[in-house]
């Protein structure tokens, strides 16, 4: 730790900074609970029943392109998931959720709510959503807070039925795992001190040291440019932790120089802590999308559906929730949402 480039600004924080800290506390809180650079574009949507084979899905992931697209059409049936699901006797009768619970406004425990303060954000309204439409009850779920470096095992494991977690559908993924459509769409940005000279992914990181999320699409991407000669010179990468919000601590204790992560997310740190800022625009595309097992094609369709609906929603859906959670940080709700979704063939 370079302890001697502490920042001033660490003074100003007030409740802020002592939210951020208290999020960082809750990463090994989370560790401890009862579980754990894509691009693209595409309009038109069609409804259809199961009949596309798990085989059409490993297909596609091998010839993966565009990989927000590599989806099963939306539909109402029931299907061998969604019955081992339904047939949870008693209180487990629950769909089990992997979620963050230290990203502000997307899945994080507000720490100015006082007692056992529940879980809230733009991926929990989501993880409601599909709660209420497979068991007839928005509460009907068992959220587990797991790190972005366990999103993958934890659903491979079957620890959880699925990931709503901020979590970027990418062709690598898709070889270990089945996407929803997408739901949010984002790309990798810079979050700096706003005192820095950085202005964003150029050449103003020469000789800087960057933190990103072990497992996260930030780190791939950035160690992909490295190697492809496309990163700033001299840019140090081995600073890596667990969970995203832990690179905002690292930030604000001047352990590193910047943060990459997705835009939404910085845009919400950016909201924590008024000492940083984004710098430069997002350099890449990138897609959201709820994460399933790859045999879970009923799943995976009947998540589709509900996300049609979510959006159509003009009452209670992914508008109002936007409104709700993200309004106050992002931009502008048309650069977020994502394109109307392309799927896979019926049959």
């Amino acid at each position: 730790m370079r302890a001697g480039r502490l920042r001033t600004g660490l003074k100003g924080w007030g409740g802020v900074g002592a939210m951020a800290l208290a999020c960082a506390l809750a990463v090994l809180a989370a560790l401890l609970l009862p579980m754990v650079h894509s691009h693209g574009g595409g309009d038109g949507s069609d409804d259809g029943g199961h009949g596309v084979a798990h085989g059409s899905q490993a297909r596609a992931a091998q010839e993966c392109t565009d990989p927000e697209k590599q989806t099963l059409a939306p539909s109402g049936d029931d299907g061998p998931t969604i019955d081992e699901i339904r047939s949870r006797e008693g209180e487990k009768r629950k769909l089990i959720v992997g979620v963050d619970q230290n990203s502000y406004r997307w899945g994080y425990r507000d720490p100015n709510s006082g007692g056992d303060a529940e879980l809230e954000g733009f991926d929990i309204d989501l993880a409601h959503r599909i709660a209420e439409d497979i068991l007839g009850d928005a509460d009907a779920v068992q959220f587990k807070a797991i790190p972005t470096d366990q999103r993958i095992p934890a659903i491979q494991d079957g620890r959880v039925d699925m990931v709503v977690r901020t979590m970027t559908i990418n062709c690598d993924r898709l070889e270990d795992v089945a996407f929803s459509a997408p739901y949010f769409r984002t790309g990798q940005q810079v979050l700096a001190p706003k005192s820095a000279k950085i202005t964003g992914y150029d050449g103003t990181l020469a000789g800087k040291e960057i933190c990103t999320a072990a497992g996260s699409t930030a780190l791939s991407t950035l160690e992909q440019d490295q190697k492809d000669g496309r990163l700033a010179e001299g840019v140090d990468l081995r600073t890596t932790v667990p969970n995203q919000l832990d690179c905002l601590v690292r930030l604000q204790l001047g352990e590193v120089d910047a943060v990459v992560t997705d835009g939404a997310l910085a845009a919400s740190q950016a909201a924590q802590d008024p000492t940083v800022e984004l710098k430069g625009d997002a350099f890449t595309t990138e897609y959201y999308g709820v994460a399933m097992k790859k045999d879970a094609d009923d799943l995976v369709r009947r998540v589709n559906r509900v996300l049609e609906q979510w959006r159509a929603d003009r009452a209670g859906g992914w508008q109002h929730s936007y409104d709700r959670w993200l309004s106050e940080t992002m931009d502008d709700a048309a650069k977020s949402l994502p394109p109307t979704p392309q799927y896979l063939r019926k049959s």
